[in-house]
């Protein structure tokens, strides 16, 4: 199983979020300290924010903030919201595969037991936990750097 790009930059735009505590977080400041589109990150914002894990913020001081706190979100809360399929192979995608084997796979079995195994590991890691590594992830984005910018500073 591959993770999208859309899964990737979710869990960093959560990132970015919890390590942005004390303000409300902007969508350009977010693409700019990753180095891509706004667009891209409006468009993962979509599913966060329908399932609460990201609430927005409209006006002029407006921005987004982690609907709840990082410590209750989870990897598997994000890919759950952001990824269309778990699908490992065609089997799994659809019960009537042109497979004779299909309910009595053993290699589906195996399929199926590693997706499980991958999924309880993404529900024990939080974007807190992500959040909280050695080094301080707020300056490594360039949190402080990009309000400054911002503000003209």
């Amino acid at each position: 199983m591959r993770i999208t790009k859309q899964t990737n930059y979710a869990v960093r735009m959560l990132m970015y979020c919890a390590a942005d505590r004390n303000e409300l977080s902007r969508v350009p400041e977010i693409a700019r300290a990753y180095g891509v589109s706004e667009l891209f990150l409006f468009k993962i914002l979509k599913p966060l924010v329908r399932s609460g894990i990201v609430q927005t913020v409209r006006g002029r001081n407006g921005g987004i903030k982690l609907g709840r706190p990082a410590e209750k979100i989870t990897l598997f809360d994000v890919i759950r919201e952001t990824e269309d399929s778990f699908a490992m192979a065609e089997c799994f995608e659809n019960d009537e595969a042109e497979c004779p084997l299909v309910n009595s796979c053993a290699l589906n079995s195996a399929w199926r037991e590693a997706l499980n195994a991958f999924l309880e590991v993404l529900s024990h890691h939080t974007i807190a936990d992500l959040s909280a590594t050695r080094f301080d992830i707020g300056s490594r984005l360039g949190l402080g750097e990009l309000r400054s910018a911002a503000r003209g500073h």
